[in-house]
């Protein structure tokens, strides 16, 4: 029997399928019924799961990051197809094939790579463009950027999507740069880079994506902000110079505020011209990004429109290329 994968099942398909766990919610109704959202996910994506009337004894041994058997039936729910769940149990990974459950990056991770030291490097402050080669530098963590999701459910959720999602801001960035002269490139291009670093951290780099303990407590504007200031600290050992306090607190700040508000999660509004340039380059790419997929990965391939999507709030229209 051919493999159920997620991106392919459609409206009333049931489902006999193993899955990874990515995440696992138990809640209570206002009966006080317990019931569980799940997070599944293989190669192509990811669904949400659920099932109603759960033991929670019955969910002990069960956790995410686990590979689990379900049963089940896909329905489309609010634009978005979700998973009816009557079973999950536990299987052990090793009588798995690992490619069923690894995400593919969109684009050539390695040449992402190439084409972000290139852009760093072009910045003409010397200390700043040294500060950006401490980073650089540093194969940990080149390593775990080249693994690391942008988000876990909406842009760039993929291994690879946020250096992706980084160089495509970069890109961005420099096509616009002669418009607006009161923006001090080398600092928004070193504000790009490090605005969402701290997701390497935030999220597991493993194929489930799940939120760490550090992630949970403090978030990728904080991390970011102490990856920052460690390697600062680096940079001046390595030079043997003070760095710019004003450039210091500059970057530190578009990665505070770079959510643009404070009800999106941003801990500053934004106050430079780099950091609102920030904001809006991080907007454009990610809401591009969403949606596109959403329109690439709707199901009713023969409709003008999307359903209604409640996470955006809208539809989306397709019009004739998707006839």
């Amino acid at each position: 029997m051919a493999r159920q994968f997620l991106k392919e099942l459609k409206d009333g398909d049931s489902v006999e399928e193993v899955y990874l766990l990515a995440d696992k919610q138990l809640r209570a109704n206002r009966q006080a019924n317990l019931f569980l959202l799940a997070s599944l996910r293989d190669r192509t994506g990811a669904m949400s799961g659920l099932m109603w009337n759960v033991v929670e004894d019955s969910l002990a041994n069960v956790h995410a990051g686990d590979f689990v058997k379900v049963c089940g039936r896909v329905q489309l729910h609010q634009g978005n197809m979700q998973m009816i769940l009557t079973q999950i149990r536990t299987v052990p990974a090793n009588i798995l094939n690992p490619e069923d459950f690894e995400q593919r990056p969109n684009a050539d991770v390695e040449a992402l790579l190439r084409k972000l030291r290139d852009l760093l490097l072009s910045i003409e402050h010397p200390q700043l463009r040294a500060l950006m080669e401490c980073f650089l530098i540093d194969d940990e963590l080149m390593d775990d950027l080249s693994k690391a999701a942008a988000g876990v459910k909406t842009h760039h959720a993929y291994r690879g999507g946020l250096v992706e999602h980084i160089v495509n801001m970069l890109e961005t960035a420099k096509r616009i740069r002669d418009l607006y002269p009161a923006v001090n490139f080398d600092v928004l291009l070193a504000g790009i880079f490090l605005h969402d670093l701290g997701k390497v951290r935030e999220m597991s780099l493993d194929n489930a994506f799940v939120y760490t303990d550090e992630g949970q407590l403090l978030g990728h504007l904080i991390i970011g902000i102490e990856m920052l200031t460690e390697k600062i600290a680096e940079v001046e050992r390595l030079t043997n110079e003070s760095f710019p306090t004003e450039i210091a607190l500059r970057l530190k700040h578009m990665i505070a505020s770079h959510h643009g508000s404070y009800e999106h999660g941003a801990v500053r509004l934004p106050m430079t011209p780099e950091a609102i340039a920030l904001h809006h380059l991080d907007n454009l790419d990610a809401k591009i990004h969403e949606f596109a997929r959403t329109i690439a990965d709707d199901p009713n391939t023969g409709a003008s429109w999307t359903p209604f999507l409640a996470r955006i709030d809208r539809k989306l229209f397709k019009g004739q290329t998707a006839k």
